[in-house]
């Protein structure tokens, strides 16, 4: 009897004092890991949401910059972190759904090896090419691409990012191999193609929109469904004759462990911060579509993770490609 008074006075003890530490949450600064490097799309987006989180929150959300690996390395430093609520990720379908295919051994399951928080927005990929390619239009792409494979070049903000993986099945649907130029986060290779050295990027239209405004890089098609409201002139892949889809998303995660009580402090502040208008009008004039309220909860989050990571491995196992 004594044995089980004391193991429940423990069981007490251990919930109170879980609450009591959850009640002080946080009581110091707390570490977003974008695992790509800065003045990427995510890296903008990350860094929007963060500021509105920090005043929510009220301590700093600090952003580290961890690229290298598709952004497999940040998440990977995430998944190793202690699950006190203090690390957390930002994932992208890249790197918590099409890695998990693209590479033979992944550095961590996406599914089991993190704490759900919340999904945050998703937006579309769109296809770019250098100023000078003699292309106007997805037709004439296509018809240059097959006619110059074996001399043309794309690159990507790295092997396994959503960027690859974009113009993989663009490549795959257009019946093309064309070489692979992975570098370490968007900024530089938009640089490079912005320079002539690529020719065409699969690129996230929170950071394609300005160049192509501004006619550093042509606008070729949008890689979604529906044409976005920021490129409204842009037509689908799909409106000129090739149905490809490619997009990537944004969600929060922290090491698997995290408490239920911090789970629930982080969603409720990032919902928050989604749902500020000055925040919402930013990240939309970035592209991004704001999650809608039923897609908030960690378990949508533990779910659709699942399913991404299902809906992505058939094309690439299709394509033949590896990131190893």
């Amino acid at each position: 009897m004594r044995k089980i008074i004391n193991s429940v006075a423990l069981t007490v003890l251990i919930a109170f004092a879980g609450a009591a530490q959850a009640q002080d949450y946080p009581s110091r600064p707390v570490t977003l890991v974008i695992p790509f490097a800065a003045g990427g799309p995510q890296d903008s987006i990350g860094r929007i949401i963060a500021q509105r989180m920090s005043e929510v929150l009220g301590q700093q959300v600090v952003i580290e910059n961890v690229g290298g690996a598709g952004g497999m390395t940040g998440s990977k430093r995430v998944a190793d972190a202690q699950p006190d609520g203090y690390t957390m990720v930002q994932a992208s379908v890249g790197t918590h759904a099409q890695n998990q295919t693209l590479y033979k051994k992944p550095l961590y399951n996406s599914a089991t090896d993190f704490t759900p928080v919340v999904f945050l927005a998703q937006t579309p990929i769109a296809l770019i090419t250098r100023k000078d390619l003699p292309v106007n239009n997805l037709q004439e792409f296509v018809a240059y691409a097959k006619a110059n494979k074996d001399k043309m070049t794309f690159g990507s903000a790295g092997a396994g990012a959503a960027t690859h993986l974009g113009c993989v099945v663009l490549n795959t649907a257009m019946g093309v191999d064309i070489t692979h130029v992975p570098y370490r986060g968007t900024a530089p290779a938009m640089q490079d193609l912005q320079g002539g050295r690529i020719d065409y990027l699969c690129e996230i239209i929170a950071t394609g929109k300005p160049q192509i405004d501004g006619g550093t890089v042509k606008g070729i098609a949008i890689m979604t469904k529906e044409r976005s409201p920021v490129l409204p002139d842009l037509p689908t892949a799909a409106e000129q004759g090739l149905p490809v889809e490619a997009y990537t998303w944004t969600a929060l995660f922290l090491p698997k462990g995290a408490s239920d009580a911090v789970v629930k402090k982080l969603n409720s502040a990032a919902v928050a911060a989604i749902n500020t208008p000055a925040v919402k009008e930013r990240l939309q004039s970035l592209g991004a579509t704001i999650a809608k309220p039923d897609q908030q909860s960690p378990e949508f989050l533990a779910a659709f993770v699942k399913s991404e990571i299902e809906k992505w491995a058939a094309p690439i196992k299709a394509s033949g490609v590896s990131a190893d």
